[in-house]
């Protein structure tokens, strides 16, 4: 006899989002720290985030006594807010209840810093979560992809560049911080994230 685990049920109690760009060609850079966050995530939830919902890769998984749904949107970054805002329609969240994981230029590689609300800090994807959404109350993980190395460089190509080998190293630990306060965040404990990770 075969026993499945059992799916969570109940209502949606949180949204975990992570940003990127899909496809192949996109791994790696900086643009996509959210979608690293996220796989990271899901590696220590021990889930796959790959059920095609929301026009977004999903999965539903359980953080403590919460009931979640993790996110990586496949409509490019610009358009995310598209998915973010047709998966809290549907499972009746507040924008409180969604937890965005997103890359941020103006923080050193590798770091981390956690805000309970505010607004979009010129990041494309966040911008289109808040326009679609009317609301700026979105808690959210800033994983630092470091600054454009002079005033005149390109920001799409900045963006779009990949990791240098030392940047990707520091990056292991981002994304895995990123993950742990993740979960915390869920469960409760923001003040706790904050302290342990928020720089």
């Amino acid at each position: 006899m075969f026993f499945r685990k059992a799916k969570p049920a109940g209502p949606m109690d949180f949204l975990v989002v992570g940003l990127g760009n899909p496809g192949k060609k996109y791994e790696g850079t900086r643009h996509n720290a959210g979608f690293a966050a996220m796989e990271a995530l899901a590696g220590k939830l021990n889930v796959k985030v790959s059920k095609s919902k929301y026009k977004a890769l999903t999965a539903e998984t359980m953080i403590g006594e919460k009931r979640v749904l993790l996110m990586m949107p496949q409509t490019f970054m610009n358009l995310s807010g598209e998915s973010v805002v047709e998966a809290m329609r549907f499972y009746k969240l507040k924008p409180e209840q969604v937890l965005v994981m997103l890359d941020d230029i103006t923080l050193p590689v590798g770091t981390i810093r956690i805000r309970r609300k505010g607004s979009d800090g010129g990041q494309r994807g966040m911008r289109s979560i808040i326009t679609l959404s009317g609301s700026e109350q979105f808690l959210r993980i800033k994983i630092g992809v470091g600054q454009k190395p002079r005033p005149d460089y390109d920001l799409a190509a900045w963006v779009l560049s990949k990791f240098t080998g030392e940047e990707a190293a520091k990056m292991v630990d981002a994304v895995q911080n990123a993950a742990d306060a993740a979960c915390k965040i869920v469960e409760g404990n923001l003040d706790g994230a904050m302290n342990a990770y928020s720089r």
